[in-house]
């Protein structure tokens, strides 16, 4: 089984001056990047490698994540994902190696959301429902594939188990 924890970056902000790519995080993101890595603590889905985009914002969450893993996850930033259209960002997961089982994506929107949608095929009808409505800042779909490796996924192959935004753990609203 392959498994992709496909998480949108954490609430940012835009002051004047800056580039998309250098957005920051806002102070709500600060609040609910950690809480998301300790969900994932939680729930016992750690990593075994993790791809994040290279942008600030993502870069950030992806430094108040970790921590709450517990322990270190092998990691790389990816300026091909910032962006990125679902198919490019499959391209990338397709091209993970073999002995990864469970990867964190750390990216953007809409991409994020696409790729979610489009590998999609079953799983938690209640989950796809809410992540069709909105994939807010630093909500996680979680999607398992029966695969032999990353190279083999298809759409529409994988079940959702589950979608968690910072809203459904009690901090606040999604944004």
């Amino acid at each position: 089984m392959r498994r992709i924890l496909i998480l949108r970056h954490a609430k940012s902000d835009w002051p004047s001056g800056l580039t998309d790519f250098d957005r920051p995080l806002a102070a709500r993101g600060r609040v609910a990047a950690p809480l998301m890595g300790r969900y994932l603590k939680s729930e016992h889905l750690l990593p075994d490698f993790a791809i994040v985009s290279s942008a600030r914002r993502t870069v950030e969450t992806w430094a108040l994540i970790e921590p709450e893993l517990g322990e270190k996850v092998p990691h790389r930033f990816e300026r091909r994902i910032y962006e990125a259209p679902y198919e490019q960002l499959l391209d990338v997961v397709r091209a993970v190696p073999a002995e990864v089982r469970t990867l964190l994506l750390v990216g953007h929107n809409p991409g994020s959301e696409e790729l979610a949608s489009a590998m999609t095929g079953f799983g938690d009808r209640f989950a796809a429902q809410r992540m069709q409505r909105k994939f807010p800042t630093a909500g996680l779909a979680v999607v398992d594939f029966e695969a032999e490796g990353w190279a083999d996924l298809a759409e529409r192959s994988g079940r959702l188990d589950r979608f968690v935004t910072p809203a459904t753990l009690g901090d606040g609203p999604d944004e």
